[in-house]
């Protein structure tokens, strides 16, 4: 609703201030969920939606939707504050289809019925094709135009899935109790295939190599606030289509395909590292440090283990957090020295310390260092998948994901000694630390990282309930 009055409204200013009250009100709500209900006493709503199709609005607040809800409601803000000197031409159109975007996403996070699913699925992605094509680089509308092509198709091979399970259905239902139901009756031949169709939407919006040449360019043409929508949060919903609509309902398809779609996943971390470390400009840089980063995640969905599963559930808020905290960096950077070029900068620790601190945590956070977030769920997923019984490649896989951690931390401190070390230059000569706001913004991502790296045991006792329920679904023979 929030997004449909934005477009109302006629003062780019009021446009921005309501969308940021509106995303802090979500937060709110968020972590208002968080307190009064846990993973077994679910906040949860079903009404009738379109009952020619016996497809209700059911929605649910379990562990994951949680944590994944509240990695938006907690991005939008900030995403809103970081980026709140930015002018946009119809500023009032931009901040509503960005809130028309949250919307999609929780929806996505929530959905309890397939078709539901599907049309926040969409709902997310529409507004955000508008906001890259006419907000952003030189060559916005050529890669906004492969983002639309690529998710297109996917979302087109999932609706055939969708609809073919829903006529497989007992009462011909897109509940997801019933699609769980399809687990031992649909064919080993019938989930093969399906897993394809549901898959490749996902492997997309992930990305998973091979399916991930639309993303460097789209973040790089792409308004900042628009990537970090992206790379934040909207990676996510191929994450969580994976766990919640692919793996439970199509058990055999997983089990047959995880090692090529594993292998796929350590092609792309090792391709994407080799890339991010050959970049000049940092925007391409981060956006394969992204793609490196997902390729573990959805590596060790595939482990089928506990602690795995569990690592998954932390990281996708962790990368989410930390990779966002990038972003602002690499726009506060690009707005005062108008370049991302590495080779233009230089020597900027000297001139503003404070957001060489910053980013040296948010870094090392990226980079998994001990006590950070990021350690304790790359730790978790690495342990699950040397330990995974549901491949015999299990210590390649590891080996091969590790060689990916070692050249994120290559690229990384590469970039913290370009960037900020080493002799300063005409262009940051004159260099001039943060603003009060922005480092209270940083600041506020720092502590994040801090406190969910030395204590993580909320997290864990959130999510548990649902990765036992995943892990049962998972296995077909019960």
């Amino acid at each position: 609703m929030s997004g449909f009055i934005g477009f109302f409204i006629k003062s780019s200013s009021t446009a921005k201030s309501w969308s940021l009250f509106s995303s802090i009100i979500t937060l709110i709500i968020s972590l208002t969920g968080i307190v009064l209900y846990n993973d077994n006493a679910h906040l949860q709503f079903n009404a009738e939606w379109i009952p020619a199709l016996n497809s209700r609005f059911a929605v649910r607040l379990d562990g994951m939707g949680q944590i994944l809800c509240l990695l938006t409601a907690v991005s939008f803000p900030i995403i809103f504050i970081a980026t709140w000197r930015e002018e946009y031409k119809n500023a009032k159109n931009f901040y509503a289809l960005m809130l028309l975007s949250q919307t999609g996403l929780m929806g996505v996070f929530l959905s309890m019925d397939a078709l539901l699913f599907y049309f926040f699925w969409e709902l997310a992605l529409v507004p955000v094709y508008f906001l890259a094509s006419q907000w952003g680089g030189e060559r916005r509308i050529q890669a906004t135009f492969k983002f639309f092509i690529y998710t297109f198709v996917g979302s087109l091979f999932m609706l055939v899935g969708i609809i073919f399970l829903y006529f497989h259905t007992k009462d011909h239902s897109f509940s997801i109790e019933s699609f769980y139901a399809l687990r031992t009756t649909i064919s080993s031949q019938d989930q093969s295939w399906l897993f394809w169709l549901f898959f490749v939407a996902f492997a997309i919006k992930m990305p998973i190599f091979p399916f991930h040449t639309w993303q460097p360019d789209t973040y790089e043409q792409s308004s900042t606030a628009v990537t970090m929508v992206l790379s934040g949060i909207m990676v996510k919903m191929g994450l969580f289509g994976l766990i919640r609509w692919l793996a439970p309902v199509l058990p055999i398809g997983t089990w047959a395909w995880g090692d090529t779609a594993s292998a796929l996943c350590i092609i792309g971390m090792i391709y994407a590292s080799l890339l991010a470390i050959r970049q000049n400009d940092l925007k391409r840089m981060v956006a394969y440090s992204s793609i490196a980063h997902i390729g573990l995640m959805c590596l060790a969905v595939f482990a089928t283990t506990q602690i795995s599963m569990q690592g998954v559930m932390i990281q996708m808020f962790n990368h989410g957090i930390n990779i966002i905290g990038l972003w602002i960096v690499v726009d506060l950077i690009e707005r005062q020295f108008h370049t991302r070029k590495l080779n233009e900068l230089g020597g900027l620790a000297l001139k503003a310390p404070s957001l060489a601190i910053l980013l040296v945590v948010i870094a090392l956070a990226n980079v998994a260092l001990p006590l950070t977030n990021a350690f304790i769920g790359e730790f978790m997923m690495f342990s699950g998948i040397y330990g995974s019984v549901a491949t015999k490649y299990n210590v390649v896989f590891t080996v091969t994901a590790g060689i990916s951690i070692i050249l994120s931390a290559v690229y990384m401190l590469n970039m913290i000694q370009k960037v900020f070390y080493g002799n300063s230059n005409a262009l940051t000569a004159n260099a001039k630390d943060i603003r009060a706001n922005e480092k209270i913004i940083l600041a506020v991502i720092v502590v994040l990282i801090l406190v969910v790296g030395i204590y993580p045991q909320p997290v864990f006792e959130l999510t548990k309930g649902i990765v036992d329920t995943i892990l049962a679904k998972m296995n077909y023979k019960q």
